[in-house]
């Protein structure tokens, strides 16, 4: 195993137990970038909250895939077809995942933002589609 692949699993363990606390404390604010990603584990069924760079549209969101399409949560949310994105202190469904090029991520972001992403060479982003909540079965 290369020095960089045996090191990623202490740094996730590390970013998981100090980062990701205070930036989901940061998302439940109100102010930022971030937003909280509600989702359900694929094999245990466990609900999990994850902190996620994101950017509204006017059907759904922008997501920043920091780490790359094959963290947890995100193969949590492309198994289930959906989550709810906690943004601002309101919940949004969504219902549809659509992959985009980085071109097209970063556009979605304001300039200042861009201009990050691009020095941090962020390629992988998706579109978070917005959609109705579904009614409980019997509800009126």
């Amino acid at each position: 195993m290369s020095g960089a692949a045996a090191r990623r699993p202490f740094i996730g363990r590390i970013l998981k137990h100090t980062l990701n606390p205070l930036t989901l404390r940061i998302a439940r604010s109100t102010r930022g970038p971030f937003a909280i990603v509600r989702h359900a584990g694929r094999r245990s069924g466990r609900s999990f909250e994850t902190p996620i760079i994101a950017r509204p549209l006017p059907d759904g969101f922008m997501i920043e895939l920091t780490y790359g399409p094959n963290v947890d949560w995100f193969r949590n949310i492309r198994a289930a077809g959906g989550c709810v994105i906690l943004w601002h202190g309101v919940e949004h469904r969504m219902v549809a995942l659509e992959p985009v090029d980085a071109v097209v991520g970063i556009a979605a972001f304001s300039a200042t933002q861009q201009r990050i992403l691009r020095l941090l060479r962020r390629q992988d982003f998706v579109k978070l589609v917005e959609g109705a909540l579904t009614p409980a079965v019997g509800s009126t």
